[in-house]
């Protein structure tokens, strides 16, 4: 990993929303769809979906901290998904649609639960019940849901579930768009 780069790693419910929210901020270079935070190696796609394996879906964001900081980030993976509901977002539910977020280190778990506490907790009604999980391994998902939105933009979840949530954050964070 380039140095003037660092890793973010979020769950969100679906990758396919929260990679296409941080695909349009100013300051990541890329966002890569996966899972972790499970009991098997080398999952793939339908053993996620079973909830089963214990893994997330989530998106390893790469990014420029001296462009958009970690606590930017942060305060947009709240504002994009509903982190008050206990494995599930919308329609998706099960463990693997948890709301997470995975540390590389204890500075970073730390400036996590210290934003939970004071930030994202005064953005909802409900108590946050996003989970800080130590990240062993990232797994990436299968090709077919990289950039998922971009390639699929006439689907029914994308029209329906995606867009939508896009919109949402472009008019909350117009000064971070690209």
């Amino acid at each position: 990993m380039d140095k003037q780069t660092e890793e973010a790693y979020f769950a969100g419910g679906c990758f396919w929303c929260t990679e296409s929210v941080f695909q349009n901020v100013k300051g990541v270079e890329t966002v890569v769809s996966g899972y972790a935070g499970g009991n098997i190696k080398n999952p793939g796609y339908r053993e996620i979906c079973t909830g089963l394996t214990g893994h997330a879906e989530l998106v390893k964001i790469t990014y420029k901290p001296d462009i958009v900081s970690y606590n930017e980030l942060m305060k947009i993976f709240f504002a994009t998904h509903d982190p008050t509901t206990l494995n599930r977002q919308g329609n998706d539910r099960g463990t693997q649609y948890r709301s997470a977020i995975f540390y590389t280190s204890e500075d970073i778990k730390n400036v996590s639960a210290q934003f939970i506490n004071e930030v994202a907790s005064t953005m909802w009604d409900a108590p946050i019940v996003t989970t800080l999980e130590h990240l062993d391994v990232f797994y990436e998902a299968e090709a077919y849901h990289q950039n998922y939105y971009n390639n699929h933009t006439t689907k029914g979840y994308c029209r329906v579930v995606i867009q939508p949530k896009l919109a949402k954050f472009k008019k909350e964070f117009q000064h971070l768009l690209i």
